[in-house]
């Protein structure tokens, strides 16, 4: 049964289970630059796993959309005990890596998302979420979720963010390569504040967009973005 099987190897983890974003559970055993190494432990009945013998093995599990900085790693280490049991949502898969959202539980009934609250403390800066279907809404409310806590840090001027030069040559590095990347692809009609689309599928065009963008802005955040991506996805549901 896949459901109670351990995964050892991230190609042990059926595409289904990608697909559908499920959520495993494992124990933590160490932060390495890589990202964690993380032993999943399957949903049993005690009676079965106390004489059943389960293979061995770590996943290697990374942040999705965060580009982890030196003090964010450190933070994890300390925020996170040896051990520690934790959640992670499979998102995307590269290679033999993870790409997941890691929940911490807090409580009996709150759960804290490390990647957002790493985000939010300005610890990390947002990339494209690796190996996530760009054709579904879970990668725009996940995308939208992480530069909204990335926003968050830089209005506060935490973390990353403490320097107000940074904040500002971001910004202008951000209007500018936004602006020429939007008007090299000009499937948008702008008269005032109206928008009128072509022919060609607004969907695809601007996800085509947003990427070069990112290339172009490689080693900066995605952060300000969030005003551009919701007005896109006001769009897209209106179209």
């Amino acid at each position: 049964n896949q459901q109670t099987s351990k995964f050892t190897h991230s190609s042990d983890i059926p595409v289904e289970f990608i697909r559908k974003h499920v959520k495993l559970r494992g124990r933590l055993h160490r932060i390495t630059e890589d990202g964690l190494e993380i032993e999943h432990i399957p949903i049993t009945l005690p009676l079965i796993s106390s004489w059943r013998k389960e293979p061995q093995g770590l996943l290697l599990v990374r942040l999705a959309g965060v580009a982890l900085t030196e003090p964010g790693r450190l933070w994890l280490q300390e925020e996170l005990r040896p051990s520690q049991l934790l959640w992670f949502q499979l998102l995307g898969r590269e290679d033999e890596t993870l790409f997941c959202y890691l929940l911490v539980n807090k409580g009996r009934y709150f759960s804290v998302n490390l990647n957002e609250e790493i985000l939010r403390r300005g610890l990390g800066k947002t990339v494209l979420v690796k190996g996530l279907n760009h054709d579904t809404n879970t990668y725009w409310k996940i995308h939208r979720n992480l530069l909204k806590a990335e926003l968050t840090a830089l209005r506060k001027g935490v973390g990353i963010w403490k320097e107000e030069s940074e904040k500002e040559n971001y910004l202008e590095k951000f209007k500018d390569s936004w602006r020429k990347i939007w008007k090299k692809d000009s499937y948008l009609e702008t008269t005032g504040a109206d928008f009128n689309l072509k022919k060609d599928s607004y969907y695809d065009k601007f996800r085509r967009t947003y990427e070069m963008w990112k290339d172009s802005m490689s080693n900066h955040s995605l952060v300000l973005k969030i005003r551009e991506l919701l007005s896109c996805l006001h769009f897209r549901r209106k179209g």
